[in-house]
């Protein structure tokens, strides 16, 4: 489901049973809110989350915010009926916890679909387990409604029996494996959150790093990071003059009959003016978010 840019730099996960949580949502920074009906919430509750989600949704004032709710598992006793409700709740996007085939896309495309689900709901796929970054190429190729990979490092590192370590060297590979799938199919991705809240500078340079890998942006289990993700993930003001440089010198040169040019010492050819393209229409995006 490749689309026009749209800012993912911070994506906020929030518990779907806890109604002021959700009302704050509506006056936070974030580019994106995961309303959760799994792991935040408990099983006697999840229920009750599911017509909070609704209302709040139906509700709306959530503004340009994109609005994602992670569903329970279909195997499990609420998956079914989560997204029987989402299909229809005005979400942007279901997320589909510990996806590891092709077919669970599939089947929870059904639902959606008999359930009346428009054209324009997607479906985000949590990738957390040994067995989903081995298919994570097949998982990206398994729907036309398929929209973004989320990175589920916690739950990745357990089943992996790896460390959380600075640089995540323990998880480069499975890191990698859902980049070069989510390129390939034209999906975003988000990388996994920081566990650790008061690590600010650790938290930051998992950012930088993200950023550097190829993400999109990143998943958040606190408001008091939206601020650094953002920061993070946006283009800053030398990245979008540079690029509009780059844009610009390149229209010249073709006026001219030429196919490259040298912009600030370095060769400019249409890659990278595909990119430069690209970090702009970002920059106009997050400029329109407010």
């Amino acid at each position: 489901m490749a689309s026009a840019v749209r800012p993912r730099r911070s994506v906020l996960y929030m518990p779907g049973s806890n109604p002021r949580a959700l009302e704050k949502g509506r006056g936070l920074a974030a580019d994106g809110l995961i309303l959760d009906l799994e792991d935040a919430v408990a099983p006697d509750a999840k229920a009750a989350a599911r017509t909070t989600i609704r209302d709040a949704l139906a509700a709306g004032g959530y503004g340009r915010r994109e609005l994602v709710v992670r569903t329970n598992a279909l195997a499990s006793p609420w998956g079914y009926d989560d997204l029987v409700m989402a299909a229809t709740s005005g979400a942007d996007a279901v997320l589909l916890p510990k996806v590891e085939s092709a077919d669970t896309v599939r089947q929870a495309e059904s639902v959606l679909r008999t359930a009346g689900a428009p054209d324009g709901l997607a479906i985000w796929c949590m990738m957390e387990t040994p067995l989903g970054m081995l298919r994570a190429a097949e998982i990206a190729a398994a729907s036309p409604r398929l929209g973004a990979l989320v990175m589920g490092t916690s739950d990745l590192a357990k089943d992996l029996h790896a460390a959380h370590t600075r640089d995540r060297l323990p998880m480069i590979t499975s890191l990698g494996l859902c980049l070069l799938a989510a390129r390939a199919y034209g999906l975003a991705i988000l990388d996994g959150v920081h566990l650790h809240l008061d690590d600010e500078e650790g938290f930051a340079h998992a950012c930088r790093q993200g950023r550097e890998l190829g993400f999109d942006g990143k998943t958040l289990i606190h408001p008091k990071t939206i601020a650094t993700c953002n920061a993070a993930f946006a283009p800053s003001a030398d990245e979008v003059a540079q690029s509009r440089r780059i844009i610009d010198a390149h229209a010249a040169a073709l006026a001219e009959g030429k196919g490259v040019v040298v912009v600030d010492g370095r060769l400019v050819e249409n890659l990278h003016v595909d990119s430069a393209r690209r970090l702009v229409a970002l920059a106009d995006a997050v400029a329109a978010m407010g």
